[in-house]
């Protein structure tokens, strides 16, 4: 397996950079200036434009541009923003945890909800709680996350005034009051991930088991005496994990990705409103770095897919 591993880490690093060419080269050619803002006042004059523009070095070829990103990148040197002027990094470093509190739990939740929803949902086939169970899967795939944001502020916020509509990042938790305000504000946008992913995986999990269950190896199983839990947990349950494992590695980089609308519609102060702000402001090292981030989050969990099927099958080998 460490060989196994080794190749796949060699074989990732072309891959990301290959990526990263393709995105610089997009956001170069993509329209937008930096120092519109700048355009738009009269008291500033071309020449401050121009001189601004070389000590950014946005007046370089993208080629030239990417060179240097892609040098300061290996040094740990995202570059600066253009809007702020500080350290792209620091951004990434004050915004990272209020995306990992929020997308973190809601993606921990939804797991430990679906998978044993969809594990009795086709054991008991066809039962009450397996038609309610596939109702609120098909609803909760089907709508949109920031219809089901709207709906939440609606009914929670603003009609129940339950939660608080904006989440409020410089909240410090001293006591035991500010410690209850804190999970209050977490609740609505946790709860639109935790609809949309739930929903998801437990199709899945639910698809996958009913697969399974009328296989040969389940009544040889049966067959022997085993009892029906033991049928179920040891055998059904570790082989249908095995693509739903592959379904919850690739889904990391995607509810990622998926959370720059929750965190927008909360205004959480994360990396999903920092990526729309910077796109606004074509903060180009701002959404480099973002986007080069989610890439290797894919890369990396395709990788982690890939050992956790050696784990769960042993029909798998790495040579």
């Amino acid at each position: 397996m460490g060989q196994f591993i080794l190749r796949r880490t060699l074989l990732a690093i072309p891959t990301l950079l290959i990526i990263s060419l393709v995105i610089f080269v997009v956001l170069a050619l993509a329209p937008g200036d930096p120092l519109a803002q700048f355009a738009l006042n009269p008291a500033i004059p071309e020449s401050t434009r121009e001189l601004i523009r070389h000590q950014l070095g946005i007046d370089q070829p993208w080629y030239v541009q990417y060179y240097k990103w892609l040098t300061g990148m290996f040094q740990g040197n995202f570059s600066f923003s253009f809007a702020t002027k500080a350290p792209v990094i620091d951004l990434l470093r004050q915004r990272l945890p209020q995306t990992l509190q929020v997308v973190g739990s809601a993606y921990l939740i939804a797991i430990f909800l679906a998978i044993p929803i969809g594990i009795l949902s086709a054991v008991k086939q066809y039962s009450v709680f397996d038609q309610i169970a596939t109702i609120f899967s098909f609803i909760g795939s089907s709508i949109p996350s920031f219809f089901t944001g709207i709906i939440l502020i609606l009914v929670f916020a603003v009609s129940l005034r339950w939660f608080p509509i904006v989440y409020s990042s410089t909240l410090q938790v001293v006591d035991w009051g500010s410690f209850m305000q804190y999970l209050q504000q977490m609740i609505l946008p946790i709860t639109v991930l935790v609809v949309q992913q739930t929903a998801a995986f437990t199709r899945f999990m639910r698809s996958t088991m009913l697969d399974n269950l009328p296989l040969e190896y389940v009544r040889t199983a049966r067959a022997k005496g085993l009892g029906e839990q033991i049928v179920v947990w040891r055998h059904v349950v570790r082989n249908s994990l095995i693509p739903v494992v592959t379904l919850i590695a690739l889904g990391v980089p995607t509810v990622f990705g998926g959370a720059i609308i929750t965190e927008n519609l909360f205004r959480v102060n994360g990396i999903g409103q920092l990526l729309i702000t910077s796109i606004q402001n074509s903060d180009t090292p701002v959404v480099m770095a973002i986007t080069f981030i989610f890439a290797v989050l894919t890369v990396t969990f395709n990788l982690v897919a890939d050992i956790l099927y050696g784990v769960l099958d042993p029909r798998v080998r790495y040579s």
